[in-house]
């Protein structure tokens, strides 16, 4: 991800391995990391039980909110891909007892917003 991205709001795909690192005291026994997207110091995980949303804050960053929402509470979700005029695509999740929907942004660059919608989909659906 380019700094440009990050400071538009644009996520991008993270390594998992970075990630298991990172959570490994947060997440429980069995649960795996499926996908992971960062925007500048802030990203969000989808493992096999929830989706995390990691908001680091302070100018360290050394202070951490992690964020967990169980795939049961996501109500229903939409993803708004990219076009010819448009820089960026979109992600909306809309979480029980929440009338406004979780916003996300993704670059232009690639098919994440598409791989985000099949990994939900994965979750919720079945």
């Amino acid at each position: 991800m380019g700094f440009l991205d990050g400071l538009m709001g644009n996520a991008s795909e993270m390594d998992i391995a970075d990630l298991e690192k990172e959570l490994k005291e947060i997440l429980i026994d069995g649960e795996k990391i499926e996908k992971g997207y960062k925007v500048l110091r802030d990203y969000f995980v989808f493992t096999s039980k929830r989706l995390l949303l990691i908001n680091k804050q302070g100018m360290t960053g050394n202070k951490v909110e992690y964020h967990s929402i169980p795939y049961k509470s996501i109500r229903h979700f939409s993803v708004e891909t990219a076009g010819t005029f448009d820089a960026d695509s979109e992600l909306k999740l809309w979480i029980a007892g929440s009338n406004m929907p979780l916003e996300k942004q993704f670059s232009k660059k690639g098919d994440s917003i598409l791989e985000v919608q099949k990994t939900l989909a994965n979750y919720l659906l079945d």
